[in-house]
């Protein structure tokens, strides 16, 4: 009895790089993410470069802390950044 083979798959390695791949690019993304929140909870400094450069980048911030309950975070950097009236 004579068995068929089969032929070999040429694109499981490519389909194998691949997804090594997106779960690279998923975990910089995620890495990256957490980089710029923690850069924007631990400075004042950067969180006013961010509302120059991308101001939506800080909305997003802003709303995330509300959302998780931390509120005054804008009220403060509105009033430190805002011109002083003596």
């Amino acid at each position: 009895m004579c068995r068929l083979q089969m032929p070999p798959k040429p694109l499981e390695p490519l389909a194998k790089r691949l997804f090594k791949g997106v779960i690279v690019l998923e975990l910089l993304g995620v890495f990256g993410a957490y980089g710029l929140f923690h850069m924007m909870n631990t400075s004042q400094e950067f969180r006013n470069t961010m509302n120059r450069r991308f101001p939506s980048v800080l909305e997003v911030y802003y709303q995330s802390n509300e959302w998780a309950g931390v509120y005054g975070i804008r009220e403060k950097d509105h009033e430190a950044w805002s011109p002083k009236k003596d």
